[in-house]
């Protein structure tokens, strides 16, 4: 008979030398990272909640679980009743629970060089001796290495520590390959590799995202091997780490008076897209257009032979979601990062689905529109895509956009748009990208999410108040927008413009990448809009 997690979780936690009186299980792996590989997956394997998002607590008489709005009703429909569903930002948070009901005494073109360069500035600054990387999308992006430890993250497992005369890369050296290696000038030892010559490296960015490092996926650096380095460099000096992305294991080897423990310089240089990584980003960005219109073709005539002819055909979610990575396994990604979101309807929507929409589109439409001063955070931002939906007593309970990767993670920080008090901590910045996805959602009914991919340019304001600048968005997401959907009646001309742009904008920019078929369900699917 098989052994329930959470019961044999509770033995271990009684056999502990202490005692536990609880046990956090987050969704995080030890390089805090949002996406993890099978193996780290603790909190789906102990509660049975499979959303990417939350947070375990297991005493030894209760089971709680964190998750945002995005998640209430899976972790209802997945939660045994030996759980507790917590609902974040209407229940109280975790470190309030943990007070509450625990004793008081519970146990531009970069090169590497350059980006080393820059990143020991930034360490003098701080006075700090050296720095310990553990986001696994700031090992990548620092040393502009790939892999494919995590599925759909093209990240490596691995750990840097960079010191003002030298640079070390924690990874099992199994994953490097001679030629890496070579081009790297990477000198391996049993449990670290150093990185040489790192001041006459000239390869350029564009060279790099052509040619990536890709590391292939086998067994992770031995963690106590980077400890052991992090204990003996503590000793005397000075280590900046950032409290987001490292581990308490790691955090423990060092002195807290030897501590430099704040955000990553690395977070926001990474992103501050140059040249080429936008254009990479755009480029991939419209490729992905024309598979999603592709897709979008297909489902049409899926669904207009009512399920397919065969009762072989019948569509399930699992089949259209393979069918629509079927169309992007033929585009190559290897230059950016993508993210989109369409809400499709493939009956009569009624009027109330057509208002849900329309405000949902009216708020993209208006954060997408937005010019503001610089210095602005994400904070400020949320509100311009919530007016619409609140106009009609909608609203919805997650954060607005957030930063992509280049060839990186599909969420990047350090700056969002989210009403969350966090989201005041970075201003939004020229070169920047992020999402701009509101949405509604009812219950087992509907749900609505438009998406697209914003970068961050200077705007050309007819003034400029205080000297300051202003900014505003481009939009590099091609995809249409369902017209049927549309209550246009409740749109301004305004709107109505910006929509009929934008799908001309679709036409022109996906064509090259369509055949007859798929270009004519998008003419028909992006014919202008008449008030």
């Amino acid at each position: 008979m098989a052994v329930d997690p959470l019961d044999a979780l509770r033995s271990l936690m009684a056999s502990h030398s202490t005692p536990l009186d609880a046990f956090i299980v987050p969704s995080e792996d030890n390089h805090q990272s949002e996406y993890v590989s099978d193996r780290d997956k603790r909190r789906a394997f102990v509660s049975g909640f499979t959303g990417s998002a939350g947070l375990a607590l297991i005493t030894m008489t209760e089971a709680l679980l964190w998750t945002d709005g995005r998640y209430f009703l899976q972790a209802t429909q997945q939660l045994s009743d030996r759980w507790k569903l917590m609902r974040i930002m209407e229940d109280p948070n975790v470190e309030n629970w943990i007070s509450d009901n625990l004793p008081s005494d519970a146990a531009v073109e970069l090169t590497r060089a350059d980006k080393l360069k820059d990143l020991r500035e930034k360490l003098l600054k701080e006075k700090a001796d050296g720095i310990i990387v553990t986001a696994l999308d700031e090992v990548s992006w620092l040393y502009n290495i790939r892999g494919n430890d995590v599925s759909y993250c093209p990240v490596v497992h691995a750990y840097a520590i960079v010191k003002s005369d030298s640079a070390f890369l924690y990874v099992d050296k199994r994953k490097l390959s001679q030629e890496v290696s070579y081009s790297f000038g990477i000198i391996c030892h049993p449990w670290q590799c150093k990185l040489a010559g790192l001041g006459k490296l000239n390869s350029s960015v564009a060279n790099v995202y052509h040619n990536q490092a890709l590391v292939p996926r086998e067994n992770v650096v031995n963690s106590e091997d980077i400890q052991k380095e992090v204990h003996s460099q503590a000793k005397s000096q000075k280590i900046w780490i950032d409290p987001d992305s490292c581990c308490l294991a790691l955090y423990s080897r060092l002195n807290s008076d030897q501590v430099v423990m704040k955000q990553s310089p690395l977070a926001l240089a990474k992103a501050l897209k140059n040249s080429v990584e936008l254009d990479g980003l755009r480029k991939a960005h419209i490729r992905d257009g024309a598979a999603v219109v592709q897709y979008l073709v297909w489902l049409d005539g899926q669904m207009q032979s009512i399920y397919g002819a065969a009762e072989t055909e019948k569509l399930t979610e699992v089949s259209v979601s393979d069918k629509l990575e079927s169309f992007r396994a033929k585009q190559e990604y290897q230059d950016g990062t993508t993210d989109i979101t369409r809400t499709v309807h493939f009956g009569k929507p009624s009027a109330h689905e057509k208002a849900c929409y329309t405000a949902v589109l009216k708020g993209h439409i208006a954060l997408g529109n937005a010019v503001f001063p610089n210095g602005t955070t994400g904070f400020a931002l949320d509100v311009i895509a919530r007016l619409p939906l609140w106009k009609n007593g909608l609203d919805y309970r997650h954060g607005t956009g957030h930063g992509i990767g280049s060839y990186l993670n599909v969420h990047e920080g350090p700056h969002l748009i989210s009403f969350r008090p966090y989201a005041r901590n970075v201003p939004l910045q020229a070169s920047m990208t992020v999402t701009d996805e509101p949405g509604y959602y009812e219950d087992g009914n509907f749900g609505i999410r438009l998406e697209n991919v914003l970068v961050v340019k200077e705007a050309e304001a007819k003034f400029n108040f205080g000297g300051r600048g202003y900014l505003s968005f481009e939009h590099i997401t091609w995809a249409p927008y369902q017209k049927k959907l549309l209550s246009i009646n409740s749109m301004t001309l305004e709107e109505v413009s910006w929509l009929n742009s934008y799908h001309s904008s679709c036409r022109e920019v996906l064509a090259p990448y369509l055949n007859d078929q798929e270009k004519e369900w998008l003419q028909k699917a992006t014919e202008p809009l008449l008030l």
